[in-house]
């Protein structure tokens, strides 16, 4: 499974949010997880339906998002 395959999106679940593998659990809680300290092996302990290739998905989902061009004034 490609990683661009572990992110899913279905308007009839989570909003239409980026979600994992079709579960309830957004990337963003993902995200939000790693950012706030804990470790892959405590989201994978917590989470035991999720494979550290979602884990890494995500953070690539993420890099994917906010790689946009920026454009300067003159």
């Amino acid at each position: 499974m490609k990683s661009a395959d572990r992110i899913t999106f279905d308007p009839e679940q989570c909003g239409g949010r980026p979600c994992i593998r079709h579960y309830r659990l957004r990337v963003k809680d993902v995200l939000d997880m790693l950012a706030g300290g804990a470790s892959e092996a405590e989201i994978l302990a917590d989470y035991p339906f999720l494979e550290v290739a979602d884990i890494r998905a995500c953070l690539e989902y993420a890099a994917q998002q906010v790689n946009h061009p920026v454009v300067m004034a003159a």
